[in-house]
């Protein structure tokens, strides 16, 4: 069992305490998390801060040839790190598990190192001339989840340095493994101080982002977190980039295929298991074609193996710890209690694991704790519909405003519907299909500021007007 540490200013540095982290598969213990003190979140920022005073003045094309080339380590090291990431998140090996999720970490990595931001002329007249410069705004401080540990990572960290700040992470301390061996990666390319990691409880992460040193905090995780890291932010001002939970409604309109787009739906909702902020969580199906599409959404639901991730055979593994496991239980037989048909799964198993099977909920609706709030696991709750302009307002009354879906044979009238959605992304005819050259981000309660391309490369920087 290897004991890890923390990696601060260039070097590996031990810590007094650990604690275990365990496979959700098995319970077996994978790893020692490292405890930092706040003393040892003081030495992280202070080393960040110092470094940032030679990478923030670092030539652009320098920055831009160090992403590509932590690119390429990424790629090589990626197998190991898809192992470690499966034993300590729970996802499958295959499928849209830790191949995929390393594969997106270098892919985004790439897609980061070839943004640019020059220079904007904003006049040019006998007036005068104004130009837009983007400056590097300090030190970062992130804080990532336990859904998608090493890629969100890749999301926090690579635009950061890229736009020439240094960055302090905290990861989910039930997935920091795979981030530590990300970091160390990292710091074979970059200057010491530049990229820092440090692991622990939640009382390090309410630090690091009450931090007076710290610019501007990136986080990814729950709305209810993300309210605290924004309270957290005001004795300094700090920016913020907060991508928070969703409860993403995707509506079939009656002209739609249930067969056609069966596998689509499913994949849109069950990605990672439903642990993905912008997965689809509720569905909306028109009345004509309610019963087909629960159908078919039960046969290929069938078609999917579900077991430990390191069963090269399974393409969805278990809910990654016990809270979001009991939580995911207790939706399910709360919409039982009150009308639910269940038409697949519902019943857990006894262990070892976390494993809670893929589950399909119909004849439930508005006022149902699995409707109303963000379930984040293997359940969807398929909702009965007549009028589309009345669930487009229904979908709409919901707090969250991650993403959402149209799906129609008719692409006119999908994108009509889809442009109604109160989200910050909407897709048609498929579901959470994010790519590194679109913007991403939520509305309302979902948090605000864009992470991916040059709006996502912006937000770590600070513009200043120069006028001559």
């Amino acid at each position: 069992m290897n004991s890890y540490n923390l990696f601060i200013g260039g070097r590996s540095v031990p810590t007094a305490q650990h604690a275990e982290v365990k496979n959700p598969s098995t319970g077996e213990v994978v790893g020692l998390m490292p405890l930092a003190s706040t003393a040892q979140l003081d030495e992280a920022v202070a080393a960040a801060r110092e470094a940032f005073k030679s990478w923030s003045k670092t030539d652009d094309a320098a920055r831009q040839r160090a992403c590509h080339a932590i690119a390429d380590l990424i790629q090589a090291n990626s197998e190991d790190i898809a192992q470690l990431l499966t034993r300590e998140q729970g996802k499958p090996l295959n499928g849209l598990g830790s191949r995929f999720e390393m594969g997106g970490a270098y892919a985004w990595t790439r897609a980061t190192a070839d943004l640019v931001l020059p220079v904007e002329v904003l006049q040019d007249s006998p007036d005068g001339r104004v130009e837009l410069h983007r400056k590097p705004i300090g030190v970062v401080g992130s804080i990532t989840p336990w859904n998608w540990p090493v890629m969100i990572a890749c999301w926090h960290i690579i635009p950061a340095v890229r736009a020439g700040n240094t960055v302090v992470i905290k990861p989910s301390p039930l997935t920091p493994l795979s981030t530590i061996r990300l970091v160390e990666l990292i710091n074979q390319v970059l200057p010491p101080g530049v990229v820092n990691v440090v692991t622990g409880d939640n009382s390090i992460g309410a630090a690091l982002s009450a931090h007076p040193d710290i610019a501007k905090m990136t986080f990814t995780g729950s709305t209810e977190t993300g309210k605290k890291i924004m309270s957290s932010a005001v004795a300094t001002l700090k920016r913020l980039t907060l991508e928070l939970g969703g409860n993403d409604a995707g509506i079939v309109l009656p002209d739609a295929d249930p067969k056609a787009i069966a596998e689509g739906l499913f994949w849109g909702a069950f990605i990672n298991n439903g642990q993905t902020c912008a997965a689809l969580k509720r569905l909306y199906v028109h009345d004509s074609i309610y019963d087909a599409v629960c159908e078919a959404l039960v046969d290929f639901a069938r078609t999917v193996p579900v077991g430990d991730g390191q069963d090269e055979a399974n393409l969805l593994g278990p809910v990654q710890n016990e809270m979001q496991f009991n939580k995911v239980r207790d939706m399910v037989e709360d919409a039982r209690a009150k009308g639910g048909r269940v038409l697949l799964g519902g019943t857990p198993g006894n262990g070892p694991g976390y494993f809670y099977p893929i589950t399909l909920v119909a004849d439930v609706d508005h006022g149902v704790w699995l409707v109303d709030d963000e379930q984040f696991g293997p359940v969807l709750p398929i909702i009965r519909y007549s009028d589309v302009d009345e669930v487009i307002a229904r979908a709409n009354a919901n707090p969250a405003g991650l993403g959402g879906s149209i799906w129609s044979a008719d692409a006119a009238k999908a994108k009509h519907y889809a442009t109604q959605l109160e989200c910050g992304s909407v897709w048609i005819n498929k579901h959470g299909a994010i790519q590194p050259n679109a913007p991403f981000g939520g509305v309302k309660q979902s948090g605000f500021g864009v992470e991916f391309g040059a709006d996502g490369l912006k937000e770590f920087t600070i513009p200043q007007a120069v006028l001559s």
